[in-house]
């Protein structure tokens, strides 16, 4: 009991630092780009993950956790597909309107439920089904505006999902079959996302805003702001994989989407955007939506600890996919192919 009220807090804990910093860097971006005139935003990507990876650098020399290798191919392609996932999302969002954009970020649950359970085997009950249904028409109501369509922003929003989902399928996959934490696969495959972006990053900025990053003019409140938003992206990208690998891509994604209904009402509260009662409609739907699959994934997990009184290390690998905010973690009890250093 004492293990597991420590992983619970251990969830909270990670939950709370993906949201606050999440929001907190919205914020931060948000000032940097519309109020300051900074649109580059791929490539102010590609520094979040360069500080990221020279703040894990240091805290390895300072022996604040063990560097674990893992096979260099795995970590190479895992890199670059998540760095070319973000490209994708901005490619999307420039290419297309908002609230189209808004529904390619509300496509990535469906598509990671059906990529898990045709590839994983992973089964999903009808409670859980129902619950992400309500989630996502919540923010759907809440956030979309109007929905235009073009061929280049359909093709681009389709390679933006599909990119988004496998990669964190496989950021919840490598740690728990190779048994690497968050911490060690991050500072692994940083660089490697880091590089993909600091190369297209400028490319992918020119083309969305007819600006080049190289000739802007970098006054001292613009540094300043760039250099918040590396430290908090820190935060961001330790914790992202942090709560992917002790929960579910799925439940990212319905974090993810609470941080959007937070993003909305603080700016309705703080910086007075403009706010309906379709908005606030919205928000309670997708909220409700939420406190349902945290509830069913509870249960699901009691149920199933009911069924295996020995442990979670007797449960198989494909019942990770019922993972409540709180849920059950059964990282380090159960490691596939122990003798494999590569997925890819």
């Amino acid at each position: 009991m004492g293990e597991m009220s420590s992983f619970q807090l251990g969830v909270i804990g990670a939950l709370f630092l993906s949201v606050a910093s999440s929001v907190s860097i919205v914020i931060c971006n948000k000032a940097l780009m519309s109020n300051l005139g900074f649109p580059f935003a791929t490539t102010l990507t590609s520094w979040h993950l360069m500080v990221t990876f020279c703040t894990l650098h240091a805290a390895l020399r300072f022996n604040m956790f063990e560097n674990k290798p893992v096979d260099m191919k795995t970590v190479m392609l895992f890199g670059i597909l998540n760095g070319v996932s973000i490209g994708f999302l901005n490619l999307s969002l420039g290419f297309n309107s908002i609230g189209f954009y808004q529904m390619t970020k509300l496509a990535i649950i469906p598509f990671t439920v059906l990529l898990e359970t045709i590839f994983l085997k992973k089964q999903f009950s009808q409670k859980i089904k129902l619950s992400l249904f309500l989630l996502l028409v919540g923010v759907g109501i809440a956030s979309l505006t109007d929905l235009q369509l073009n061929f280049v922003g359909t093709i681009l929003s389709l390679l933006a999902i599909a990119t988004t989902c496998v990669g964190q399928i496989l950021t919840n996959t490598i740690q728990k079959r190779l048994n690497v934490s968050s911490t060690q696969l991050l500072y692994q495959s940083a660089p490697f996302q880091a590089a993909i972006l600091f190369v297209s990053g400028p490319f992918v900025d020119q083309l969305l805003t007819k600006q080049n990053v190289f000739a802007y003019k970098y006054s001292p409140i613009v540094l300043a702001f760039i250099i918040l938003s590396c430290i908090i992206a820190v935060s961001v990208n330790f914790s992202t994989f942090l709560v992917i690998g002790k929960t579910s891509p799925v439940t990212y994604q319905v974090l993810g989407h609470l941080k959007t209904c937070l993003v909305l009402a603080f700016g309705y509260t703080l910086l007075h955007d403009p706010f309906t009662s379709r908005n606030i409609v919205g928000i309670l739907i997708a909220i409700f939506g939420m406190g349902l699959y945290s509830y069913f994934c509870t249960q699901e997990n009691k149920k199933k600890q009911a069924d295996h009184p020995l442990g979670s290390s007797q449960i198989k690998d494909k019942d990770d996919a019922a993972t409540p905010f709180l849920g059950i973690d059964k990282e380090g009890h159960e490691v596939k192919n122990p003798n494999k250093n590569s997925l890819v």
